[in-house]
């Protein structure tokens, strides 16, 4: 709830699972399922801008009504036909256009009748309800056609929520039109456990609810079935059964449906100090609270004097925090820390080389689960993020990859940065060799040849003097040419050599 009042239904306990709201083109949309007569109010729709005092609500809203279908007995012809009645279903609420209906006999479905009346003869011991075709679930109550000791039950509650550790009463009201021989209560959820699938089973004798399940009788025609230490296990519908006589009440009109919820504890950030985080936690649970509840906050399994369901706490690293309700402190929530410092590894392992995959993986231990970043260091202080992922992928290392890696996990409770990893990329070995030959090869033989060539020099200027020379001068000029065709060959030879060598490695 906000200064003026008016309350976020999306974040509001009383609706919570039951709320979505779409909005397209200003079209805006709030859908409530799982209707309780307890959601009849006026809703009102409510935006807010960036500009100062930017707040607009619509007026008037809208008002919703919850009703549920009921059973109106009219007598037509009281004197001719005494038994003659006529049954109409309906609802102060305006229905959809040509609704079809389903009728109940004892909690039995009646195939032939699908208009909302229902005329014929009638006896005492005999209880009818209705409901709208397509919503079975939502039936009226079950009246009698004449007086009130025909046979039927009626719970109190439709539905039940109730935390996990607690106890929780179902009540019923029944009648019976003959005395009753005996009566229980059951659960169609436990029908695959029971040794005689056919028939219920009475849950005191259930070995799941063993010293958990009551049933008392305060008042005449009034049963009510107590369990205590709930567990989540526990939620399913329960219902009242009895036979009178050759009768037995088996109806298939729905009983109470019971949801056993756990706490859980939800975290707001407010602020991130040097040493510590301020942050807002709710004791929280999909339930509805029953009146006024006290809670117990516990730190590192050390209780804080705080009772409220939510609290503002400063938060320092390696706290553990959880939640009970006050006299249920063995059933806590789950309990929520900060990020531990983060692990990295790096797949595969040992040495890598250019060109190939390689995944660097940040775990780190927390609750609410925490969000990654990567960052490389170079060779300055400051980090540049790199992923935002659990896992740093890549695809097809190169040698500009190589340096020191690391990551940090968050969450609202905190951060942790975990050490650094030094990632070191190198060339494909063979290949590297095969260069180096190929320049050897390629490059030695240039100093032999600019030698034969400056002695073929000199040695020509020198036949200027001695007229023998021209011979000596060719026998030079044939040295020459052969080491330029070695030096050709060397060269082609290492270029194939080098060529089969990449083959083989393909």
């Amino acid at each position: 709830m906000n200064g003026s009042g008016t309350v976020d239904l999306g974040t509001d306990s009383e609706y919570s699972g039951r709320v979505q709201y779409h909005c397209d083109n200003n079209i805006c949309t709030l859908r409530i399922t799982d209707l309780r007569k307890s959601d009849s109010a006026e809703y009102k729709f409510r935006f807010i801008t960036n500009q100062p005092g930017g707040r607009y609500t619509g007026l008037p809203g809208v008002t919703l009504l919850v009703t549920g279908l009921q059973v109106l007995v009219s007598i037509t012809h009281p004197t001719m036909y005494p038994t003659w009645r006529e049954l109409k279903c309906q609802s102060s609420c305006r229905l959809p256009d040509h609704p079809s209906y389903v009728w109940y006999k004892n909690g039995q479905k009646i195939p032939t009748v699908t208009s909302s009346s229902y005329s014929g003869y009638f006896y005492s011991a005999d209880s009818y309800s209705c409901a709208v075709k397509g919503h079975e679930d939502s039936p009226s109550p079950s009246v009698c056609v004449f007086g009130q000791s025909c046979n039927r039950v009626t719970y109190t509650d439709r539905s039940i929520c109730a935390f996990k550790g607690s106890s929780v009463d179902i009540s019923s009201n029944y009648n019976s039109h003959k005395t009753i021989r005996s009566k229980f209560w059951f659960s169609s959820e436990r029908i695959h456990q029971w040794q005689s699938p056919s028939q219920s089973e009475d849950l005191s004798e259930d070995s799941q609810y063993a010293g958990r399940v009551q049933v008392l009788e305060t008042e005449r025609g009034r049963s009510t079935l107590r369990i205590t230490d709930l567990r989540e296990s526990d939620s399913a519908q329960y219902r009242f059964k009895f036979t009178a006589g050759s009768f037995e009440w088996n109806s298939i009109l729905p009983g109470t449906t019971l949801t056993v919820t756990a706490l859980q504890v939800q975290v707001t950030r407010i602020k991130v100090y040097q040493s510590y985080t301020e942050a807002e936690l709710k004791c929280h649970s999909s339930c509805s609270p029953d009146g006024r509840l006290s809670y117990v906050w516990f730190r590192n399994r050390t209780e804080i004097p705080l009772t409220e369901m939510s609290i503002k706490y400063q938060f320092y690293s390696g706290d553990i925090i959880t939640c009970a309700l006050k006299g249920h402190e063995n059933y806590s929530s789950p309990s929520v820390y900060a990020p531990r410092p983060p692990s990295v590894s790096v797949s595969p392992s040992g040495e890598i080389v250019d060109n190939s995959t390689v995944t660097l993986n940040c775990s780190s231990d927390a609750n609410p689960a925490a969000n990654y970043t990567w960052n490389k260091k170079n060779g300055d202080p400051d980090l540049h993020p790199l992923s935002k992922e659990p896992q740093l992928v890549f695809r097809s290392i190169q040698s500009s990859d190589s340096g020191e890696y690391n990551c940090t996990a968050e969450n609202e409770l905190g951060r942790r940065t975990s050490q650094y990893i030094s990632i070191n990329v190198k060339w494909n070995s063979t290949v590297m060799i095969n260069i180096i030959r190929l320049t050897l090869v390629v490059v030695m033989p240039i100093p032999l040849l600019l030698f034969c060539l400056w002695m073929r020099k000199k040695k020509t200027l020198s036949s200027s003097t001695e007229p023998n020379e021209p011979t000596e001068t060719m026998e030079l000029q044939s040295v020459s040419d052969h080491i330029n065709v070695s030096a050709l060959n060397s060269v082609t030879a290492a270029q194939t050599e080098d060529t089969e060598e990449q083959e083989h490695l393909v």
